[in-house]
């Protein structure tokens, strides 16, 4: 198949001598590129964390079943509540979690409850113990101790029999598993993975455990990958390192899309004599486009492969380790998302005092690496890791944060407020 380019917004096609997209225009590509994958299964709720619920799931009874106490103290009626001096309620009985009181309270009469036990029947509001004096069974309540209702917790309140419990596309975390328990739901039916194959390119890289050869380096890109797919909760697999060689490329692309929804590589995009990726592509698919305004990652190829025994969507990341993170978050994160079926995640970004100047230039989107902390005035603040060179790992593994400095933004001056993404549950 001819190297052919995607159709873009206005009619004009994307070739080698365009501008590179501004990364709002090549995210909303890519979002068109995407599709949820098709397939289901049944897990146990302990093993359905951070999977996609296939179905909207409605709750079958109601959340407390029955109204209960919020707080240890004693059960009565509002109304036989004197609001102007003390009143003296007769305890006749004790209401237990788990042990309901069913006996008929005479009136004037209260209920010695504690939290979580059943109402008992005829009684709207429970008095906090601490409120009260007690003395021979006779509890003497201050007037505007409480209000009608008050420390009442009333069935269905956390969630009514019929309603939606949680809703189609959710990423399952600890506290919706606990709200499944409270349904009685021991299984639960989830999206399948999307299975995501990657490799790295480079005739230089070695794999840990191969011997180091001149002008040779470690692989890592594979590495941290992998760490990002399983934080996403994609099926990763891992293809090693492919050679820079076209034939190579081709029978590694034609594997990957046979087994893959998805395909990431690290490497080879770019416009050198050894940068085979793109065109390997284009002969086996189409390419969407291939360059992005975006620091680091401007080079990177999105596309599409096919094959008589599999399709699948292709992310050719550059090879710098810091670019291969940089574009994952900002181009590879939200495609495998929509592909999982999960609902929209924006990324949670925040605003601090940037407490340096910055060098910007207008007319692409950079991430620099950055730490964020409070300053004397609870402010937060951020300061850039020093050094962003693109092939600087360890500046990703010292920062807490991405700065990010929009397409249209020039210069930054020491204490202006820019973006930041914090790392804290996403790296």
């Amino acid at each position: 198949m001819t190297e052919r380019s995607a159709p873009l917004p206005g009619g004009r096609a994307l070739g080698a001598d365009d501008a590179a997209l501004p990364l709002a225009q090549a995210q909303a590509l890519v979002e068109r590129l995407v599709a949820p994958v098709v397939g289901t299964e049944t897990l146990a709720l302990r093993s359905a964390l951070a999977r996609v619920l296939a179905h909207d799931l409605v709750s079958t009874v109601d959340v407390p079943a029955h109204d209960n106490a919020a707080m240890d103290g004693y059960a009565l009626r509002a109304a036989e509540l004197d609001p102007r001096t003390p009143t003296v309620l007769p305890c006749v009985g004790t209401a237990l979690a788990g042990r309901a009181y069913d006996a008929a309270v005479p009136s004037p009469g209260c209920v010695r409850i504690m939290t979580g036990a059943m109402m008992p029947p005829g009684l709207d509001t429970v008095v906090p113990q601490e409120l009260v004096s007690v003395q021979a069974q006779l509890v003497s309540v201050p007037p505007g101790a409480v209000q009608p209702g008050d420390h009442r917790r009333r069935s269905g309140e956390d969630l009514a029999r019929g309603e939606v419990a949680l809703a189609a596309g959710r990423v399952l975390r600890p506290a919706d598993l606990g709200l499944l328990a409270s349904l009685g739901r021991a299984e639960v039916v989830v999206r399948r993975r999307v299975r995501v194959a990657f490799f790295s390119t480079g005739s230089e890289l070695r794999s840990i455990g191969q011997p180091l050869d001149a002008g040779c380096v470690y692989d890592s890109n594979r590495y941290t990958l992998w760490a990002m797919l399983q934080r996403l909760g994609m099926e990763p697999i891992d293809l090693g390192v492919v050679a820079d060689d076209p034939a190579a490329l081709r029978a590694a692309f034609v594997d990957a899309a046979r087994q893959a929804d998805a395909v990431i590589t690290s490497g080879g995009v770019g416009a050198g004599e050894a940068d085979h990726l793109k065109t390997v592509v284009a002969q086996l698919g189409e390419v969407l486009f291939w360059q992005v305004a975006l620091r680091p990652g401007r080079p990177l190829v999105v596309g599409r492969l096919r094959d008589e025994a599999g399709s699948a969507v292709l992310f050719g990341l550059p090879g710098n380790p810091v670019a291969v993170m940089v574009s994952f978050y900002a181009l590879v994160r939200p495609a495998l998302l929509r592909m999982s079926g999960a609902l929209e995640q924006p990324l949670p970004m925040m605003r601090a005092v940037c407490g340096q100047a910055l060098r910007k230039r207008p007319g692409r989107t950079e991430f620099q690496r950055g730490l964020l902390s409070r300053d004397a005035l609870g402010r937060w603040q951020v300061l850039t890791t020093g050094t962003q060179g693109s092939g600087i790992l360890r500046s990703m593994s010292q920062a807490n944060a991405l700065i990010v400095l929009g397409h249209d933004q020039g210069d930054v001056a020491a204490g202006q407020t820019v973006d930041v993404l914090p790392f804290d549950g996403l790296i």
